[in-house]
């Protein structure tokens, strides 16, 4: 089932530099004009992490555009690539799509190499988020076309290793999309340009933004661990609930919420943030993460954007923003459409949805993605989605060691949750840091000059 002799995985040199403080605030040249594809050539890709987020992230990529074959595959489980294939071969609109014999099924910690050297155009990095920065690299050095999931990396040192393969990045004609989907959403695109860039709220003054909602991802009964399961093995079966695999629910699912709040302010770095959380609910089994958090970032001229986020069954269920501005508010997500009211309380606007319906964003996201390598005129997503993977990080950073922690001290700090930088066996021991305890709780760096 898996590649136990796979080679080390090396995470490559996740450098802590003052230089690399300054990373999500460096201008990227971006992506160089490439050259038109013909529409005839038919375009290979493939498809890395084959769970339930890559397998839709699969259906939409290959839905957008006439000329495309789903070419290989890899995964750490065998009967995840089954699954996801299965899925995709239903589907009746994918017909003559999907070009994946067993030969070009890769298994292992080393699969997602395979498949970059079977001569694909394009890729999909849909694993679980600590493999980012690995896989980007990698990616970004072998000239493929990437479509990337969100969060790009759930730490400083993923974020620092990122933000150097973005920098290699520059001006090749390559595409770099990211699934920071709401960016790509027709209404939030429309709501915003009214709001913010039309001015139509004035100057933004606070932001409130919810990420309620259950249990996502219940931690795996350790019943079910099986004779010779290693320990990497069964918390990758349970990435979500270990931080160093997807960095808790702030940093994996309420950072499109913290996007929404960069897109809002410009995507300028906060000055600095104040965090709270915790475990309410005990976890079955040794996960690490907490399961709510409050967020408060500080930008200039005394703007602050509260971020609240909580993974809890029987509660308020809420996924809104409120910006308030000098001349009114616009709220998302708190009714079926956005909508601007000014300070009276009277309607200014409210998206309308066509006949058709909204399109759906994350089918959005794909078409623009492939449409750009067709036309050569590219898309580099690159800075902001460091960006805002680093603004939650670093909300994460102060809640779990209840400190107030500045944006460089974030980016230079030492949080650093992989393993073993120089490299991870498929057998080796591994035994994740505890829960965090805010004011016990120390990382390097943050909160030092105290």
């Amino acid at each position: 089932m898996t590649d136990k002799n796979a080679p080390e995985v090396d995470r490559r040199k996740f450098i802590r530099t003052t230089a690399a403080a300054t990373a999500a605030t460096t201008a990227f040249a971006g992506a160089a004009k490439g050259a038109a594809i013909d529409p005839d050539k038919k375009l290979k890709v493939g498809f890395i992490g084959t769970g339930g987020r890559g397998t839709g992230a699969a259906l939409q990529a290959l839905s957008a555009d006439d000329n495309l074959v789903l070419h290989s595959v890899a995964d750490v489980f065998q009967e995840k690539i089954d699954k996801s294939l299965e899925i995709l071969n239903k589907n009746k609109s994918l017909e003559g799509k999907i070009d994946v014999p067993a030969a070009r099924q890769f298994v292992g910690l080393d699969a997602y190499q395979r498949v970059l050297d079977s001569d694909v155009d394009v890729v999909l990095l849909t694993t679980t988020p600590g493999f980012r920065p690995l896989h980007l690299r990698a990616a970004i050095e072998a000239g493929k076309h990437v479509f990337a999931e969100k969060p790009m990396a759930v730490d400083a040192a993923g974020v620092r290793h990122v933000y150097e393969t973005l920098k290699m990045a520059e001006g090749k004609p390559l595409s770099i999309v990211a699934g920071f989907c709401w960016r790509y959403s027709v209404s939030r695109r429309e709501a915003i340009r009214k709001a913010i860039d039309e001015g139509m709220i004035g100057d933004v003054t606070s932001i409130y933004a919810t990420y309620y909602s259950g249990h996502s991802k219940p931690h795996l009964d350790p019943s079910l661990r099986t004779d010779g399961m290693t320990d990497i093995e069964w918390q990758i079966r349970n990435w979500y609930n270990y931080t160093w695999l997807g960095g808790g629910g702030l940093v994996e699912q309420a950072v499109h919420s913290v996007d929404k709040i960069g897109w809002v302010m410009g995507d300028q770095s906060p000055i600095s943030c104040r965090a709270t959380g915790g475990l309410a609910a005990p976890q079955v089994g040794n996960g690490n993460i907490f399961d709510h958090y409050h967020v408060a970032y500080e930008y200039p001229n005394n703007v602050w954007a509260h971020l609240a986020s909580r993974k809890a069954p029987g509660c308020l269920n809420e996924n809104a923003d409120y910006i308030r501005g000098t001349k009114g508010i616009l709220i998302m997500g708190r009714g079926p459409d956005p909508y601007i009211e000014d300070n009276d309380g009277k309607l200014l606007w409210r998206f309308r949805k066509p006949r058709s319906g909204e399109p759906n964003m994350y089918q959005v996201e794909h078409d623009e993605f492939f449409a750009s390598i067709r036309s050569g005129d590219h898309i580099n997503d690159g800075p902001r989605m460091i960006h805002s993977s680093m603004m939650a990080i670093m909300g994460r950073m102060s809640a779990h060691t209840g400190k107030q922690v500045t944006w460089e001290e974030a980016m230079a700090s030492g949080d650093d949750l992989f393993p073993d930088e120089g490299g991870m066996q498929w057998d080796q021991a591994y035994e994740p840091n505890p829960v965090a305890v805010p004011g016990v709780t120390q990382i390097s760096g943050i909160g030092d000059k105290e």
